[in-house]
């Protein structure tokens, strides 16, 4: 067994034989070796218990099934297949339960409890202390005080969650794939940049659609395809048709989510019940920086009011402007018009057309500039390995090593950008492995990877990115370094291992240094004339970053809202008829004035219903964290934005110290107090 390619402790790995046959046999020997390794610990004599047969013991003992176990998770996410989806399937409950199980351990319970009350739990300091405080909030949380029969129901509820979740996101994703429009007459594809037409002809060509007598253009529910055909294309009914599609996922059979976000608010609501707690909100914040669902949903609101003056100029100045150019009184828009008359109206007030951006935004030059920054900023090298000599799961996917001016191997990742069928939506960044400071003194790389959907490379050209999906990039560049630049000795503290609330502060902070000239100057060059982006350009679209920045706002307060209210006032909207008629009007302040009425997204939300707590009560987290980035940032642009004193700093008191102190004392360890709203606010254009 030890043979099982999914058991190899190899640092870099062997993608090709990872087979769906090998995850039942791998997954199984881990499972028992961790169940062995929790009994070992619940054996000892209560009296003779400390620091490492408990805690320490306590750490090490799933490493090898966490390990395995995100191998397998991370193909399920970008090789999906019938084969591994069975197998992943089949697992999960396994998986999940024995990790719901820990926390329920009454034996386990006793041990940690006595040595964290004995005279030398009591003397630990440190980076032990925190992981001790930590684990014993964890437990709690988790229902350890509880009686045997509550237990027992936590425990089963864990694995009814997380199967619960796992078909929701199989929904979102199959219903996502299962739809395309296939358009033959290109005198409809008006306004269409010539990058999405080159690509929606290359889709059709790759599904045998079209011939060169007969062109056809495909284009599919994915980002990359979606954003642009709402954006420019002048044909209304084809946007309506495409929304319509989009707005629809997980609500129809046989891919309806309807039920199941019933089911999992149902049994999360009984979980918070169990745990003697108001809400689910209640449970999942009470270790993160906002404490309660209560004061997440103030922040929340507050944000709302503040910018809600703002959001009603920005929908009555696109009404107004619509009206204007048709000649008609000014009226709610289609929810399909409001993206394609937001840039029309955006290029009347800026004479900016975002899509002019992209020739100097190449794939290739981008990534080089962000190595190039984060060299300047922290003092890190990024040395790409040769394509072909560390194997990948798809011939796209690269490999890097990140090293520190010393020449010492922080980390390695893979980098995975462009969309395919067999591969989840959206970007995000996750670890395969945790190095750190090691027992014997020394310190082992981390193992890491980055992937998105990115505007893949069109026939003749190189992948040329939107503005936005730079900052996506640097976006999970910046998770990505948390990771890879971790000094804390206990694995489970390193890293983004952080409360949800700060886990965006590394990676949000990042995209500022894409609004900043001497930045872009590092790597926005036209791809053919290699000249940087003009002046007039650049002013267009300084001038136009926080237009309608309001209704920016307002969507993500909506998407926090809806998810605080879901998770809040649960039993409430379970005794409505529909879930989604009740939910939208609780947050219909917060969403733009249509005609038809715009639908919610709680049947393809994948951030709150796709994994058992995943951001569940946590989308707040988004606008919380803009805060701290937002006014983190300013002490760069005060200091210098590639000055490295700062930039050292950072990594010193953030990226490097992962959870091993409590996340508002490290924000004022970088900034000296604690963050101030106001910076936020300043950035988006909604104060002076």
């Amino acid at each position: 067994m030890q043979n099982n390619p999914f058991l190899e402790k190899s640092f870099q790995i062997a993608w090709s034989k990872l087979a769906p046959e090998h995850i039942e046999p791998a997954i199984a020997v881990v499972l028992t070796s961790a169940k062995q390794a929790i009994a070992a610990i619940t054996a000892q004599d209560l009296g003779g218990v400390s620091y490492a047969s408990t805690f320490a013991a306590l750490e090490n003992a799933s490493e090898e099934l966490n390990s395995a176990w995100g191998k397998v998770s991370h193909l399920q996410s970008v090789c999906d297949s019938p084969a591994l989806r069975d197998a992943y399937n089949k697992m999960l409950p396994e998986v999940t339960a024995f990790s719901a199980s820990i926390p329920l351990n009454v034996q386990l319970w006793q041990r940690l409890k006595a040595f964290a009350e004995s005279e030398s739990g009591k003397n630990e300091v440190g980076v032990r202390r925190r992981f001790m405080d930590e684990t014993m909030g964890e437990f709690r949380q988790a229902g350890a005080d509880l009686p045997d029969d509550k237990r027992k129901r936590l425990e089963a509820l864990q694995g009814e969650l997380a199967q619960l979740t796992q078909k929701y996101s199989e929904n979102v994703l199959d219903a996502t794939n299962g739809w395309e429009l296939i358009v033959t007459d290109v005198t409809r594809l008006k306004g269409l940049p010539e990058h999405a037409l080159k690509a929606a002809a290359k889709s059709a060509a790759t599904k045998g659609k079209g011939t060169a007598e007969s062109p056809a253009w495909r284009f599919t529910l994915h980002q990359p395809s979606l954003e642009p055909f709402m954006v420019y294309l002048e044909d209304d009914a084809l946007r309506r048709e495409m929304w319509e599609a989009s707005s629809s996922v997980g609500s129809q059979a046989p891919h309806d989510n309807t039920e199941l976000v019933r089911q999992i608010l149902q049994l999360r609501a009984e979980e918070a019940a169990l745990l003697g707690k108001a809400n689910f909100a209640d449970v999942v914040l009470e270790r993160r920086m906002a404490k309660s669902g209560a004061r997440a949903l103030q922040f929340i609101e507050d944000l709302q009011h503040r910018a809600a003056g703002a959001f009603a100029a920005d929908t009555e100045e696109l009404e107004k402007f619509k009206a204007e150019q048709i000649g008609r009184a000014p009226a709610p828009l289609a929810p399909w018009e409001i993206a394609h008359w937001s840039e029309k109206l955006r290029q009347s007030k800026y004479a900016f057309d975002e899509e002019k951006l992209r020739p100097y935004f190449p794939m290739n030059r981008v990534i080089e500039g962000l190595f190039t920054l984060v060299g300047r900023v922290f003092g890190l090298v990024v040395e790409p390995r040769p394509v072909g000599e560390v194997e990948v799961w798809h011939p796209e996917v690269l490999f890097y090593e990140l090293k520190n001016q010393a020449g010492v191997h922080l980390g390695s990742f893979y980098s995975d950008w462009y969309p395919r069928e067999s591969k989840r939506g959206g970007a995000w960044m996750n670890y395969l492995r945790t190095g750190g400071p090691q027992p014997d003194g020394s310190r082992a790389p981390h193992l890491g990877l980055i992937c998105g959907n990115m505007t893949p490379p069109a026939e003749g050209k190189p992948a040329l990115l939107t503005h936005r999906e730079v900052e996506t990039v640097f976006h999970e560049f910046g998770h990505l370094l948390h990771h890879l630049l971790g000094e804390v000795e206990i694995k489970s503290l390193n890293g983004v291992n952080v409360a949800w609330d700060f886990v965006e502060l590394p990676s949000q902070i990042m995209e500022n240094w894409c609004w900043e000239r001497e930045s872009l100057d590092l790597f926005a060059r036209h791809h053919e004339t290699g000249e940087a982006i003009p002046e007039e350009l650049f002013a267009k679209m300084i001038a136009a970053k926080n237009f309608r920045s309001a209704t920016a706002t307002m969507r993500q307060v909506s998407f926090a809202k809806m998810d605080l209210l879901m998770h809040i006032r649960t039993h409430d909207i379970l005794a409505t008829e529909s879930i989604e008629t009740t939910v939208r009007a609780a947050i219909k302040d917060c969403l733009v004035r249509t005609d038809p009425p715009t639908p919610t997204t709680t049947r393809r939300f994948n951030h709150i219903f796709s994994d058992p707590v995943g951001y569940a009560a946590g989308y707040y987290s988004y606008k919380w964290a803009e805060v701290l980035d937002a006014d983190a940032f300013t002490r760069f642009q005060k200091e210098g934005i590639f000055n490295a004193g700062t930039g050292a700093d950072f990594v010193r008191k953030i990226l490097s110290r992962g959870n091993s102190a409590d996340p508002m004392q490290l924000f004022r360890d970088f900034m000296g107090r604690e963050p101030d709203l106001q910076a936020l606010l300043i950035r988006s254009g909604l104060a002076v």
